[in-house]
């Protein structure tokens, strides 16, 4: 029978794991908006504004790669507390941005600063997911609980990183804001790496940097359906809202351009809190069994295709800002980041579940590789769909790539088993 030091060790260990987590997404989203409002208020195209962060899902994509065979060579502790590092020497290196750059050696810098915050996030992610695998409880539902409660939670702190961001960039300026979220992040991977309990691998010698291909037809069709869905959020969602959104609040002046601050990043929070919130409540508002997650998967990537479509058909129709527009775009995506939520933490369940104890970290880095690459393929789609359309081609092409994700993982019921 087990004593409660047997069980409470895992618990602690993922308490501490989930502490740093969140941590570190206050920062990410924190320095997403920085950068996004900074640059945009110098003046940056929306295809500039992509540029500073395809180094960061370029890094992702590596990164992910890789990180599964280091945590499964090094220990997941280790990976955790190098991702925190990464971060922090990423802020302070940002905070060297010299006004009197050239807008090309401005690009160039802070794409390799998002770079190495890229690699960073993906560490971190890697981590904390993995250890959910080895650490949840047995029975029945317990694994989809455990992500379910990472993963919310995670999105509802980077929601508050948004609002965190922008309400610094307003009151205290860039460079404050990110020698302050440095010292902070500083502190609190001190105080992880001093009370860590015991309870994450150690790590084994002799693991092959090529094992960190998958092989099981399940996890890659999940993984290619992630690349498309993640893709269809971030075509709208990195670039084209926000700049919508500022065009449409600001006026102009200094105190409005403030005030707009404000607003986007209150809005893009909101989403992002709503959309972890929906997540930690996934196992309540999915009640299906075990067996029948792969089939949800495929049903919410059919739900969510025909919104973002509907939003473009409406964007198109009216030409330009208006306020209608306006509020259905927020009700319209307000309801895609419900369906949206379900969708990804089902996908985050069945990582987990497909997954082997022994290959948990290579198989979680191969699917959060995918990840990456479909929020460089959106990151990158969102500047140029923008630049070439507005807002309704952004949102067209997230239809198209929401479609996309629905076909990949339409058939995975039947190779899935579950």
């Amino acid at each position: 029978m087990s004593t409660p030091a047997t069980i409470s060790r895992p618990l602690r260990a993922y308490a501490a794991v989930t502490a740093a987590y969140w941590a570190f997404m206050l920062s990410d989203g924190a320095l997403r908006m920085l950068v996004l409002l900074h640059f945009n208020g110098l003046g940056f195209s929306a295809l500039q504004l992509a540029w500073l962060f395809l180094l960061y899902e370029v890094a992702g994509i590596v990164t992910n790669l890789t990180a599964g065979w280091i945590a499964a060579r090094f220990g997941l502790a280790s990976t955790l507390y190098a991702g925190l590092g990464l971060q922090i020497a990423a802020l302070v290196a940002l905070t060297q941005l010299d006004p009197g750059w050239s807008v090309g050696a401005s690009v160039v810098f802070v794409m390799a600063v998002q770079g190495a915050s890229g690699v960073a996030k993906d560490l971190a992610k890697m981590s904390s997911k993995s250890a959910v695998k080895l650490l949840a409880p047995t029975g029945e539902g317990a694994l989809f609980r455990w992500v379910a409660a990472l993963t919310g939670s995670k999105n509802a702190v980077k929601g508050l990183g948004f609002f965190l961001g922008a309400a610094l960039l307003a009151l205290a300026g860039f460079a404050p804001s990110l020698w302050a979220m440095a010292a902070v992040l500083g502190a609190i991977l001190i105080a992880v790496a001093l009370f860590m309990p015991k309870g994450l691998p150690a790590g084994k010698k002799g693991v092959k940097l090529t094992s960190v291909w998958s092989h099981d037809p399940r996890i890659n069709r999940l993984s290619l359906a992630r690349m498309f869905l993640f893709g269809a959020r971030d075509v709208w969602f990195v670039v084209g809202l926000p700049i919508y959104f500022e065009a449409v609040l600001s006026d102009g002046t200094d105190p409005g351009r403030r005030a707009a601050f404000f607003l986007v990043g209150g809005f893009m929070a909101v989403w992002i809190i709503a959309y972890g919130a929906v997540q930690g409540f996934a196992p309540r508002l999915l009640r299906a069994s075990e067996q029948g997650r792969a089939a949800q998967a495929a049903r919410l990537a059919a739900w969510l295709t025909p919104i973002p479509l509907a939003l473009a058909g409406l964007a198109l129709l009216a030409g330009g800002p208006q306020p209608w527009l306006t509020a259905a775009l927020v009700a319209g995506l307000l309801l895609f980041g419900f369906v949206f939520a379900l969708n990804s933490s089902v996908h985050s369940y069945l990582i987990l579940a497909f997954s082997t104890a022994e290959r948990v970290t290579m198989d979680v880095g191969f699917y959060y590789m995918a990840n990456a690459a479909g929020r460089l393929l959106g990151t990158a789609l969102s500047g140029l769909s923008y630049g070439l359309g507005g807002l309704w081609l952004c949102l067209a092409t997230s239809g198209v790539m929401a479609g996309l994700s629905w076909l990949s993982v339409r058939r995975l019921r039947d190779l899935a088993g579950l």
